[in-house]
């Protein structure tokens, strides 16, 4: 058994994330010691790294609460899964895309200025006027 702060270090997951987790329905509730102190099992410290792992892939709260119900049934076809995956792929690379577009749009804004002064610099005038950017970056 392991108390919160041994789950926390363990998974690297945060003690009042574990908490919200638990009121998330992600984790089940705990049992208690006689001290009323959480105790978590192994089961709960597998699901947690789950969890966290899903979380640094940038899955939603709610993708992963399918994900774990999906795990429950070992037995059924993976394609809900798959498809969970293949939507959070497409997320990312619109998200990359995006930051692709804002990196060109910054770089030519920081090489542009040829200003000796405040009063003259491009950034700042860019920056107050969005019909100075080459391509939409928002």
């Amino acid at each position: 058994m392991f108390s919160i702060g041994d789950l926390s270090r363990r998974t690297g997951v945060k003690v009042p994330t574990i908490r919200y987790y638990e009121q998330m329905g992600l984790v089940a509730a705990p049992e208690r010691s006689e001290g009323n102190q959480r105790r978590y099992g192994r089961q709960e410290l597998e699901r947690l790294a789950f969890i966290r792992h899903a979380r640094d892939l940038g899955f939603a709260v709610e993708d992963i609460r399918a994900l774990i119900e999906l795990s429950f049934h070992p037995e059924q076809p993976c394609g809900h899964a798959d498809k969970i995956a293949e939507e959070q792929l497409i997320s990312v690379r619109e998200k990359i895309a995006q930051l692709k577009r804002l990196e060109a749009e910054l770089e030519r804004i920081a090489t542009c200025c040829n200003g000796k002064t405040v009063g003259d610099c491009y950034v700042i005038r860019a920056l107050s006027d969005h019909a100075l950017c080459a391509d939409e970056h928002a």
